[in-house]
């Protein structure tokens, strides 16, 4: 059987964990910390800390809490949100991640990813992509948390991260942020038919048969959810226990 992970994502805004659906009307969730060692007791293979308005607002992740979970957590713990520069990077890193998550710094400069994963290594680099379906099997990245459209082809910015030495790739489909009704399939298989490193779905969680889908038909190496987590609609033993039933 290949390897494939599940992985809880925690959108933190003014130290708390909150959830949307489609990057909108946001909800307070729970203690950050809490919650990490919630899903590592859980069984999660790997975690995912998003400070959702470091890039709005124009400043760097708060490193406090990093430090926090970073201590309460053994798996694979990866932070995104306001990185700009290499130093962000480093400060992450000395915070205790072990990997970090690039997004509207790779938008703004292009060499940007190139240059991270020469200094730290492609295995600590994630380019992470916001996309929204613009057409028949089309879809352009966005940003300014979903709001602008860069016009830049998802699938051509994918293959063009690989090159520049990202060592995974996240691919969140804001159309299907928080609506629960399955992720973007074709989206997905696109991608990682296109290029050979491990490609994380997000964006569509409902049910455990969605993660099914996405890690078969997707073709996605990984797959990443929040709120079904968070509320406890699926629970990550359970979920593993279904997938390892259908040689998953």
């Amino acid at each position: 059987m290949e390897n494939k992970r599940i992985i809880p994502c925690l959108d933190v805004d003014k130290g708390r964990v909150v959830k949307g659906r489609k990057f909108e009307n946001v909800e307070d969730v729970a203690d950050p910390l809490e919650l990490a060692k919630k899903y590592v007791l859980d069984g999660a293979d790997e975690l995912v800390f998003y400070d959702i308005t470091a890039s709005t607002e124009n400043r760097t992740v708060f490193t406090g809490i990093i430090e926090q979970i970073a201590k309460e957590v053994p798996i694979p713990f990866t932070v995104g949100g306001g990185i700009r520069t290499l130093e962000d990077i480093q400060n992450i890193l000395d915070a205790g991640a072990d990997k970090v998550s690039i997004n509207s710094a790779a938008i703004t400069n292009r060499s940007f990813i190139e240059e991270a994963a020469k200094r730290f290594g492609s295995e600590r680099i994630i380019l992470s992509i916001d996309v929204k379906q613009v057409g028949p099997s089309k879809w352009s990245i966005f940003e300014r948390g979903g709001q602008k459209d860069t016009g830049i082809d998802a699938i051509e910015w994918a293959i063009k991260g690989e090159a520049q030495g990202a060592g995974e790739l996240v691919v969140n489909s804001i159309d299907g942020d928080g609506e629960k009704d399955g992720y973007s399939l074709e989206l997905t298989r696109r991608i990682a038919e296109a290029v050979s490193i491990p490609v994380i779905a997000s964006g569509g969680a409902g049910t455990m048969a969605h993660f099914e889908t996405i890690l078969t038909e997707g073709k996605a190496d990984a797959a990443l959810a929040a709120s079904v987590f968070h509320y406890e609609e699926i629970n990550i033993v359970e979920l593993k226990d279904y997938l390892q039933a259908r040689k998953i």
